[in-house]
């Protein structure tokens, strides 16, 4: 004989009770709320002014091609050595200086490759680097 309303069977409780998960969650959200605020990292820091000067334009790179016959192309047009060095030294004054990049012919001897770089350095160019190609 059961007397009152409790179940006596021994079954699992499937459902969480979310109420208290709930008022948990108001609480720490009220907390964040009002914290936030307080917790302000705001540094006052006098920021100096900047002047409006016209920024120096980088001039155009200098593309050297050696063909297989050992002759120079300066972008795109061929000098001969004479020629070359009176541009290399022309380029050397110029503020800021161009970058000379080279581009060589794998036919080409290694000599006129290694001639236009002492040039390029008895010029005075700082700025000297190599095309290639990616090995397929």
């Amino acid at each position: 004989m059961a007397i009152g309303t409790q179940d006596t069977s021994d079954e699992v409780m499937s459902e969480i009770n979310m109420i208290p998960f709930i008022d948990v969650m108001l609480v720490l959200l009220i907390i964040f709320i009002i914290t936030v605020p307080v917790i302000k990292h705001a540094v006052n820091v006098e920021l100096p002014q900047a002047s409006v000067e016209k920024v120096q334009d980088k001039p155009e790179n200098i593309h050297l091609a050696v063909d297989a016959d050992g002759q120079y192309f300066w972008n795109e047009q061929q000098v001969d050595d004479r020629v070359f060095a009176e541009r290399l030294a022309a380029a050397a004054l110029q503020e800021p200086q161009p970058e000379l990049h080279i581009r060589g012919d794998k036919a080409v001897r290694y000599e006129r490759v290694a001639l236009a770089m002492a040039a390029a350095q008895k010029a005075g160019l700082r700025k000297i680097g190599f095309i290639t190609e990616p090995a397929p």
